[in-house]
């Protein structure tokens, strides 16, 4: 294992040979963008794996929720998480929009709906949860506050591929919900995102969005983004979402593992699967409590590193610990005492399909001192 390094995640390849005939017909069409027949067909496919009734595909899922916000027209104020990739603060922020980042709960790490209905000013226009390491938000809380006080809701779904709630898709929750594709997520088409709507006139605004605001040939409508999916993409797509399904169970068979062998270690807890939840095993968060265990998270972050496994404090820092997120004027909460701790004593182990389950327990007799 110290020959060699083992990341916190490395990137799922199908089959070469399945994707070569995908190429082979790209280059036989010259249609290499603007909703050719691959993009089509993933749009078409992803609706029915996903049980979701509409969806459009992005080049990557910043300029996914970047589009989503425009779609919704929401300007003001928009309550968020600091618990967080910088892209979901950083889509306000390009917007126009000051993020108000309220406390997460400390059981799921998701926004609490409670911190939500506290923060809620005559400014604010929306609530963007995001659902952390795919755990399912409290959407029915929160969709009840959103209908109390006449707000919009948009989930960054980064993490939520496959995720369902009761059987049914969490991307179904909301008025919008927005995916990532990177090469990092459980489900992905090298870069890419998307956006799930419920309705075919949103969809048609938003794919108008992501094609410059065209209406035609020569009539602009809306001052769009070029936020299109390649035919590439797509095709990676189409030939990834046929191994999904057996990606997600290896990813599951490490977590398994991991919770098997670390459920004893005094001082370091994890989340643990969430009944009537499908889960897609996309990260494996621990916390490090220094009291309890003995060492820090860093410590243990570079004992790890020391032994070649290269694991991530993911989300750490806070989003408002960076310097453009600490100014009053984005109407910042202080009392993220919740998001804080876990900051700080968050780290993600590697997890990803073809990690070896042998390195997976090695990892975790590192944790446990052995």
């Amino acid at each position: 294992m110290n020959e060699k390094k083992i990341f916190v995640t490395r990137p799922a390849l199908p089959p070469l040979e399945e994707f070569i005939p995908y190429l082979e017909k790209i280059w036989q069409s010259h249609v290499l963008t603007n909703n050719g027949e691959f993009h089509k067909q993933l749009e078409t496919e992803l609706c029915e794996y996903l049980g979701v009734k509409y969806i459009s595909l992005f080049c990557n899922g910043t300029i996914a929720l970047l589009t989503a916000l425009q779609t919704l027209r929401i300007t003001g104020e928009v309550i968020t998480t600091p618990f967080s990739f910088v892209a979901t603060a950083h889509s306000l922020v390009w917007n126009g929009i000051k993020p108000v980042f309220t406390d997460i709960d400390p059981v799921t790490f998701n926004l609490d709906p409670c911190k939500v209905e506290a923060a809620i000013t005559k400014k604010t226009t929306a609530i963007m949860p995001v659902h952390v390491y795919g755990n399912p938000c409290d959407v029915e809380k929160i969709e009840k506050i959103a209908e109390t006080y006449g707000l919009k809701v948009i989930y960054d779904a980064a993490h939520a591929f496959g995720v369902k709630k009761g059987g049914v898709s969490i991307l179904n929750y909301g008025d919008l919900s927005v995916l990532s594709f990177h090469a990092t997520k459980t489900y992905n088409t090298i870069e890419g995102g998307a956006i799930i709507c419920h309705n075919e006139k949103t969809k048609d605004r938003i794919d108008k969005l992501k094609n410059f605001g065209f209406a035609g040939e020569t009539k602009v409508i809306e001052c769009g983004i070029n936020g299109k999916m390649n035919e590439f993409q797509a095709a990676f797509g189409l030939v990834y979402l046929k191994y999904v399904d057996t990606y997600i169970e290896q990813r599951k068979k490490v977590a398994i593992k991991y919770r098997n062998t670390l459920k004893d270690v005094k001082g370091i807890t994890f989340l643990s699967d969430i009944e009537g939840v499908t889960h897609n095993y996309s990260y494996f968060p621990i916390l490090i409590d220094e009291a309890l265990y003995g060492k820090s998270r860093d410590d243990v972050y570079e004992l790890l590193k020391n032994n070649n496994i290269f694991t991530r404090r993911y989300f750490y820092p806070l989003i408002t610990d960076f310097p453009m997120y600490r100014n009053d004027k984005l109407s910042i909460s202080t009392a993220l005492k919740n998001a804080k701790r876990i900051a700080d004593e968050v780290l993600c182990l590697p997890i990803y399909p073809e990690l070896d389950l042998n390195n997976a327990e090695k990892i975790s007799k590192l944790l446990k001192g052995n």
